[in-house]
């Protein structure tokens, strides 16, 4: 790893900082707290019981069972003959990107950033060239360049010689087994973060399912991050054949022991991560967090996520952007709040606007998804107009105020007294 300069070693000293000030905060009864209390340790997952697949579930979990139906998890793959009112793509106007036809399609990945289009042949499926930009309304290439993901140094170059199974199918499926390439179930299922539920359907009890949110905190965002995260197995190649995501790993088993996150140096940007080893890519979302203080004092993914299903963005417990998430435990004047009164005396901006949103400053969208189309940072650390200048990573002061410069950013948070001026550099 590269020696980092007195800069960055600065900006650890802070980190450290403001972990112990977050270790306050968890001193309260929060309800990151409130979950912490109720953990138990991790046992490991469930090898002996079978998958019976979601509907299973359903049947005494009805209503959570219906809500989580209607969610992007419950519908990442889909059959296009099935519910053709899903196609996104235009498929009526001539691309030249645009080689094939909705009839060679098998399945659709995709439905928020991008909808990606796939074809069967033998028992496994390969991706079509062209991608649909869903926010941009048009089409993109498809394809991943030699040197961009670790495993494009094991496949061929042509899309049609990278089946989906070994790259794709382990995340998007519930328990996709290797040996005969068929799943439980297309989609993230109950089982995918509940573990095989055969025994606890039989004889429902606490002890013979996974519930994550009895999990201690490692363990319960190991469930999440088993596919929201960039890296590749421990024991890699797997029967001659590279896998993209944690074979063999199920809830409730300690993830690093299967799956070894993206390696980075400091001062490296690549396609994966910024120079600071903040995610450069979407899917990294556990790569973020778990470099995070909310990580390290036992906030999970669900202490701001359901994914069974919300009516918000994300399926957040509350609206992100209009502040009622994060103020359930950073309240303006509490210990673990932000400095000031109020928020505008925090933000220095209007309560209503753009630059008051937490997320704004503490979740920029800087992790590229397609095209101009970011998805929101994990690691809630403000990044200052400093750090564009040494890590070329964007700031949310200059990505707002696009027609200023860093050096004017700097000069204006010099002028917030309630801003510790280490911390964003001179």
């Amino acid at each position: 790893m590269n020696k980092p300069d007195g800069k960055f070693c600065l900006r650890i000293q802070t980190a450290v900082m403001a972990a112990f000030g977050v270790a306050v905060m968890l001193a309260l009864p929060t309800m990151a707290l409130a979950q912490a209390k109720v953990a138990a340790p991790a046992t490991g997952g469930n090898h002996t019981a079978l998958f019976v697949g979601s509907a299973t579930c359903g049947e005494c979990h009805g209503e959570v069972y219906e809500r989580w139906q209607k969610t992007r998890m419950a519908n990442v793959v889909v059959d296009p003959k099935v519910h053709p009112e899903k196609v996104l793509g235009n498929f009526g106007t001539k691309d030249p990107l645009v080689n094939f036809s909705l009839a060679d399609v098998a399945f659709m990945y995709g439905s928020k950033w991008k909808q990606r289009y796939f074809t069967k042949r033998g028992d496994d499926y390969f991706a079509q060239p062209a991608q649909w930009d869903v926010q941009n309304h048009t089409w993109a290439a498809y394809h991943a360049a030699k040197g961009t993901d670790w495993w494009t140094a094991f496949y061929p170059e042509p899309n049609e010689q990278r089946p989906t199974g070994p790259l794709c199918d382990g995340c998007h499926s519930t328990n996709y087994n290797i040996v005969t390439k068929q799943v439980t179930e297309w989609n993230v299922g109950c089982e995918k973060c509940h573990g095989p539920g055969s025994e606890h359907a039989a004889k429902p009890t606490r002890v013979n399912i996974v519930n994550p949110a009895h999990l201690d905190p490692m363990a319960a965002v190991d469930v999440c991050m088993q596919c929201h995260s960039q890296g590749q197995p421990r024991q890699n190649p797997i029967k001659g054949v590279y896998y993209d995501w944690p074979v063999g790993y199920l809830p409730g088993d300690k993830l690093s022991d299967v799956w070894k996150l993206e390696e980075h140096k400091l001062g490296e940007d690549s396609f994966t991560h910024w120079q600071d080893g903040t995610a450069h890519k979407n899917r990294m979302q556990a790569n973020d967090f778990v470099q995070s203080a909310m990580f390290t004092h036992g906030v999970t993914c669900w202490s701001c996520h359901d994914v069974h299903g919300t009516s918000n963005n994300a399926d957040t417990l509350k609206p992100a952007m209009s502040n009622s998430l994060c103020l359930s435990c950073h309240a303006p004047g509490s210990p673990n709040g932000p400095t000031g009164t109020t928020l505008a005396q925090h933000t220095h901006h209007a309560e209503d606007s753009k630059g008051s949103a937490c997320v704004s400053c503490h979740m920029p969208q800087i992790a590229k998804t397609i095209a101009n189309v970011n998805v929101r940072s994990h690691t809630f650390h403000f990044i200052s107009p400093a750090e564009t200048e040494q890590f070329k990573i964007p700031n949310p002061c200059t990505t707002c105020h696009a027609e200023k410069n860093t050096e004017w950013a700097k000069q204006q948070l010099l002028l917030w007294s309630n801003v510790s001026p280490w911390r964003v550099g001179q």
